[in-house]
């Protein structure tokens, strides 16, 4: 029977798209801890070195050497991939280190509402009245869960820093998402491999010159066998996991309706800091409703356009 059929469908591309959303919500708190003995940036290169091989082996099982022939086109998806690989987690994983899981989950939740201004400024499409009331709201959302409204427990200092270093990071995942569409006639799988490869080089560059610098200092190997249970999770199932059960979902109930789970990110996010002791402030708790009340209203009003 097609209906039943198209049930089935649609009801495991809501699993997946809830499964996607589930290890996103968990993958900040199981970050912050992992940096009691990695920092930020080499864990970051561990995260992308086992899903870039294993990507790789799939590639070229799939589509043959050819796929990795070099071209104008690959260069793009590797300028995009650094972009979208390199300096979005390293900026948002490095400005975790100074702040709250919490934050981080509210202000990646905001990104539908940033690609919409983003798309605004770049190709001209100006989002509808109801669109931007919502986008305001959501902002005004995260503000109140990073501020908490009181001077006194505003980010300052290095927790500032961190909180922009996670917005820029935002925002370059927000550039690579705008860039993506543009390889029409790419695999998914293709698009995918060369992304996370010029991320994973990057992101080994960019540890090379901070090591260097002196800014930051190689993990001992007692260090990396703490962390290593952490780094496993964040890599199998923060990048790999995640991704292949987001793209299921994604093309077995569409898009609009797959970004109605994430919008469950930063509720996931703040359970895991309830279970583990973190007693939010009640500024906190509205904020992240602000957020995700804004982004679901826009959802609805987007599927009502359709």
């Amino acid at each position: 029977m097609p209906g039943a059929a198209g049930s089935s469908s649609a009801g495991s591309g809501a699993l997946f798209a809830l499964a996607a959303t589930l290890i996103w919500g968990v993958q900040f708190p199981v970050a912050k801890a992992s940096f009691a003995w990695v920092d930020a940036f080499h864990g970051t290169v561990f995260r992308y070195a086992w899903p870039t091989l294993i990507l790789l082996g799939v590639l070229l099982w799939r589509e043959g050497r050819g796929a990795l022939r070099m071209d104008r086109r690959v260069g793009r998806a590797g300028l995009l991939g650094v972009i979208g690989m390199c300096c979005s987690p390293s900026l948002v994983f490095g400005g975790l280190t100074f702040t709250r899981p919490e934050v981080v989950a509210v202000i990646v939740a905001t990104q539908p509402a940033t690609t919409a201004l983003a798309g605004w400024l770049v190709h001209g499409r100006r989002p509808g009245r109801f669109t931007l009331g919502c986008v305001a709201f959501a902002f005004l959302g995260a503000i109140t869960v990073i501020t908490r409204w009181s001077p006194a427990l505003a980010p300052a200092g290095m927790e500032l820093v961190g909180v922009l270093m996670i917005f820029c990071g935002s925002l370059c995942w927000v550039a690579y998402t705008l860039g993506s569409p543009t390889f029409v006639g790419w695999s998914s799988l293709r698009f995918t491999t060369v992304t996370v490869a010029a991320g994973a080089i990057g992101n080994f560059m960019l540890v090379a010159f901070l090591s260097a610098s002196g800014v930051i200092d190689a993990p001992s190997a007692g260090q990396w066998w703490s962390a290593m249970p952490h780094l496993v999770f964040l890599s199998f199932f923060g990048i790999l996991a995640s991704m292949l059960c987001w793209n299921i979902g994604t093309a077995r109930i569409g898009a609009l309706n797959a970004m109605l789970f994430a919008n469950l990110i930063p509720v996931v996010t703040f359970a895991i800091g309830f279970a583990q002791g973190y007693r939010p402030l009640p500024a906190e708790v509205v904020g992240a409703a602000m957020v995700i009340g804004a982004l679901v209203a826009n959802n609805f009003h987007l599927r009502r356009l359709r």
